[in-house]
């Protein structure tokens, strides 16, 4: 005998289905934020740990002073600014060349459309920092890109490419595109072909199709591809520590330093908790600007 929809069985079902994430979400993310929001409001102190308690004879002690030395430090305003900077450039970069990549993907013939995609998640395979190092070599003076520009007779000396900002936006788009690719993907292999076939049979140029057909149905996969490639870079380290130059700053490093260095743990929690903010809040202002178009 089947069940219907919404019975207790099917309820307690789906119940388990969303619990199941959401446990490994409280215990893994919301229990170690709480605890590190927790640091980011005592004060440091010559101890372990070395922080203070923010609750002494049942009151609270705590406050907002490591926030307000993040406001007053210029350092943390332009990590912050310059780590937005590098996101935000690198999610265009992505999506510029991510979105030919997924719709050419996605208007493949199989078995071609099973072997691009298997191209584009080839990379995952191999270690993070394995791909990070091997730019480092492909960049370096001696490294083959420049051998071969000298070769060419392009260039009369090796092009300085490591230690720049360029070498920083080379490394992210390269390690996350594959994050731009898959959603745009999903999105662009349900598209309906018959809507394209429609907007050829009145005479719409292939280029106001895209504007006005194929652009707006993939908007979904742009803004999920977009997400997953800005949210990652805002706080990324070992790029810009290995790729970028004495100059780079990006949060991630100046994150680890109050760690690891300065071992200023409440400092660099208030510093956590800020970067989190400062991404989650324009997400759920963004998801209530798509809210009527949905």
């Amino acid at each position: 005998m089947s069940h219907v929809a919404g019975s207790p069985r099917m309820s307690w079902r789906r119940w388990l289905v969303v619990a199941i994430p959401m446990l490994w979400l409280g215990v893994f993310f919301l229990l170690p934020f709480i605890e590190v929001a927790r640091i980011s409001l005592a004060d440091p102190a010559l101890a372990r740990p070395p922080y203070t308690a923010i609750w002494a004879d049942g009151r609270f002690t705590g406050d907002l002073e490591n926030f307000l030395f993040l406001l007053s430090d210029s350092l943390y305003v332009n990590a912050y600014l310059s780590s937005i900077r590098f996101a935000f450039v690198s999610t265009v970069l992505a999506l510029l060349i991510g979105y030919p990549m997924a719709y050419a993907i996605a208007r493949a013939r199989e078995p071609w459309r099973t072997v691009l995609l298997f191209l584009v998640i080839l990379p995952f395979w191999t270690s993070f920092l394995l791909r990070v190092y091997a730019l480092v070599g492909l960049m370096n003076p001696t490294g083959p890109i420049n051998q071969l520009l000298l070769w060419l007779g392009l260039i009369g000396e090796p092009l300085v490419m490591r230690q720049t900002d360029f070498a920083v936006y080379v490394g992210i788009v390269y390690t996350y595109l594959p994050f731009m690719i898959l959603p745009l993907y999903a999105v662009l292999s349900k598209l309906d072909d018959a809507l394209l076939e429609a907007s050829a049979d009145l005479g719409a140029h292939p280029a106001v199709t895209f504007l006005t057909v194929t652009l707006p149905l993939s908007l979904p996969g742009v803004v999920a591809g977009a997400m997953l490639v800005f949210i990652p870079s805002i706080g990324e380290f070992v790029i810009p520590a290995l790729l970028g130059g004495p100059d780079t700053l990006m949060i991630g490093q100046v994150l680890w330093n109050e760690f690891f260095s300065a071992r200023d743990w409440t400092v660099a929690s208030a510093v956590a908790v800020a970067m989190l903010l400062l991404i989650v809040l324009p997400i759920l202002w963004l998801q209530k600007m798509m809210e009527p178009a949905r």
